[in-house]
């Protein structure tokens, strides 16, 4: 088969795996519902001439299933394309959304708003987080000076953020929280999309249509990265402005998504790696493939979060860690690399 032919293979097929797992997810849960019933809950609400469900029904499929599964979708594909495009950028195997302090920096912002009480709600949460998010990423930009474009400069500067602002949540937690709140905190710090809503996927949606356009459309200059910067220049591209658009595209998307589930781990390292070994490393085709890949990941992370150990829910962070560590494992061990 040729690559071509094999890169459109893959791409519907994974297309179809999304839609078919998106389906599957919002109907597994403790109401025991059926994928016709959801998509004809879907097309209703679609306005096509079915008839409808009755309102318990539908009101868990559209208001409660829908936006959790969408949101997982919209995280996993993002959190997918940054780990891609961070990893050609720095070429370094082990990148991954949170190499600029951002997952710190939200987890301070969020626990801020817990502790403090500055607001309530799932919406003041997320506002909270994001900020700490663009603080840390500010924070990161000062810290590695003019020359932050530079990899390995931007890299150590966002461990050193990432530390800082760590250090800054223990302190709060450990100076103000009370136990429910601490409880509730160290859920959000290892990921939940339990208040996921219409306003979070299309906030999501939006940003990460927007930054996966650009990467997308940057494709050429990310190929000659994973050959070094001199290629990169020789054939044309500005290594500094190329890393400058991307480095803040993918810290923007990156913040948001982290300010709507917590911090996750694992999908921008692991997914980018098998989608290579699906796609190649061509990242006109890598990138959706990542975004597909990424989304179908997480959906099902989410759902074996929310079911496994029903009535109790697990943080989908957890089930990340479970599934990535073997899985980056057997990448490792049969050389898989950015490259």
């Amino acid at each position: 088969m040729t690559g071509p032919i094999r890169h459109s293979a893959v791409l519907a097929g994974a297309l179809a795996a999304l839609l078919l797992s998106t389906a599957g997810a919002v109907a597994v849960g403790a109401a025991d519902l059926t994928v016709p019933q959801v998509l004809r809950a879907l097309a209703w609400h679609a306005g096509l001439p079915v008839t409808p469900l009755d309102p318990l029904t539908d009101s868990i499929i559209w208001d409660l299933r829908t936006p959790r599964v969408l949101l997982a979708a919209l995280v996993g594909a993002g959190l997918a394309v940054c780990g891609a495009v961070l990893q050609a950028l720095t070429r370094n195997a082990l990148a991954d959304p949170y190499l600029l302090g951002i997952s710190a920096g939200a987890s301070t912002g969020a626990v801020a708003i817990l502790v403090f009480g500055f607001a309530t709600g799932a919406a003041a949460l997320s506002l909270g987080a994001f900020a700490g998010s663009a603080a840390a990423f500010a924070v990161a930009l000062a810290l590695a000076g003019r020359r932050w474009t530079e990899p390995s400069r931007i890299l150590l500067a966002g461990v050193a953020a990432g530390q800082l602002f760590s250090a800054a949540t223990s302190l709060i937690v450990v100076s103000d929280a009370t136990a429910q709140a601490t409880r509730g905190i160290t859920f959000w710090l290892l990921g939940s999309l339990t208040a996921a809503s219409w306003a979070s996927v299309a906030l999501c949606a939006a940003v990460g249509a927007a930054v996966l356009l650009a990467c997308w459309a940057a494709a050429p200059a990310l190929d000659a990265f994973t050959f070094g910067t001199d290629v990169a220049q020789s054939l044309g591209f500005s290594p500094a402005r190329v890393r400058a658009l991307l480095f803040t595209a993918t810290a923007v998307l990156a913040a948001t998504l982290v300010a709507a589930s917590g911090a996750i781990g694992f999908v921008g390292l692991t997914v980018p790696h098998a989608a290579r070994a699906l796609a190649g490393s061509r990242h006109r085709v890598l990138l959706p493939v990542c975004a597909l890949t990424g989304a179908i990941f997480l959906i099902w992370a989410d759902t074996a979060a929310r079911t496994v150990f029903a009535p109790q829910e697990v943080p989908v962070g957890v089930v990340t860690a479970l599934i990535g560590v073997p899985a980056f494992a057997v990448l490792l061990r049969r050389g898989g690399s950015p490259a």
